[in-house]
């Protein structure tokens, strides 16, 4: 290049210096904020990546991602979400449970927000409607609380006769209630008694199996519930250690050596996260983007723990796994 063309080239950034800053600028950002401890998320996020890059978006190359974790301690969530605004970013993702999204609607009015899965996200008021969402919230629904009556029934045809069937819940959960009073409900059409566990803490967590035990209990079922999925190594631990059945929400509780789990595909669910918040990148709004409803359920069975328990799951079981671990 002779001495003529290079004048000329730092001319033309004098003279346009924002052209550059603009060139930088036009990567965008997303902000992505769990209630979750980030280990039990590997998978999913690979899911939501996946999903950006079939709408042309690359982590470190066409799009830059920022990470707040809560670790489960849901009063860290509004200081997160407020610093997500405060640097302007294009998008928050809002995974966790239904409590993320709901204090990063609180926090911005204007910046497009995706959560990652809620059960019902027109009850908690995320949307006003699945086809129509409104303001600037959308994202995928999962049936989550909505299949524990079924893991209950799943778990009654292992859990011994006219043995109470435990209930592992987060008391912390705003949706927990809710979630009792189906179980119950489901509890009385296959009458099986319940004994409830509230825990939090890793703490409560092993003092529950005890006061099962203690109770007569001869089974357990993990409440489907975030906080859950970051303990469960703990959990499946303390359900080995006591030697009780149990079911659970997600596979991976099963690939950690859990009996069986009962619930919506997680990585799924993300997916479609990650290709929404792609085209709303690419410009289009939330409220026009109709809630995606995931419907792919999953039965995953561990073989090896049921023999280390005795046990022989049934045929009707054994037909609907969709995954069975050896």
């Amino acid at each position: 290049m002779n001495r003529r063309s290079l004048l000329a080239g730092a001319a033309a950034l004098v003279l346009h210096p924002a052209g550059a800053r603009a060139q930088k600028a036009r990567t965008p950002t997303i902000g992505f904020i769990s209630s979750t401890l980030a280990a039990p998320l590997g998978a999913p996020l690979s899911a939501l990546k996946a999903g950006l890059r079939q709408e042309g978006f690359v982590e470190g190359e066409t799009v830059a991602i920022e990470y707040r974790w809560a670790e489960n301690q849901y009063d860290r969530l509004p200081e997160m979400a407020a610093d997500l605004v405060s640097r302007q970013v294009s998008l928050i993702v809002a995974a966790g449970g239904t409590i993320t999204p709901l204090i990063a609607k609180g926090a911005t009015t204007t910046i497009p927000i995706v959560f990652t899965g809620v059960s019902d996200p027109v009850n908690s008021r995320l949307v006003e409607s699945l086809s129509r969402p409104g303001a600037n919230v959308t994202g995928v629904s999962i049936l989550g609380i909505e299949l524990d009556a079924k893991r209950l029934e799943l778990m009654a045809l292992l859990a011994p006769q006219r043995t109470p069937i435990g209930v592992l819940v987060n008391p912390g959960n705003p949706a927990t209630d809710r979630q009792i009073e189906g179980l119950r409900a489901a509890a009385d059409v296959i009458g099986r008694e319940l004994v409830l566990l509230p825990a939090a803490a890793d703490g409560e967590v092993s003092a529950a199996f005890s006061q099962l035990v203690a109770r007569g209990g001869r089974a357990i079922l993990a409440a489907a519930d975030p906080l859950f999925v970051g303990k469960r190594e703990l959990i499946v631990a303390e359900a080995a250690r006591h030697a009780l059945p149990a079911i659970y929400q997600w596979r991976d509780f099963v690939e950690v050596g859990g009996l069986m789990s009962y619930g919506p595909s997680l990585e799924d669910a993300y997916r479609q996260a990650g290709q929404y918040a792609g085209r709303i990148l690419k410009g289009e709004r939330p409220a026009d983007l109709p809630v995606f409803q995931s419907a792919r359920i999953e039965l995953v069975l561990n073989i090896t723990t049921a023999k280390s328990l005795g046990l022989t799951f049934p045929q009707t079981i054994l037909l609907r796994a969709d995954e069975v671990i050896e």
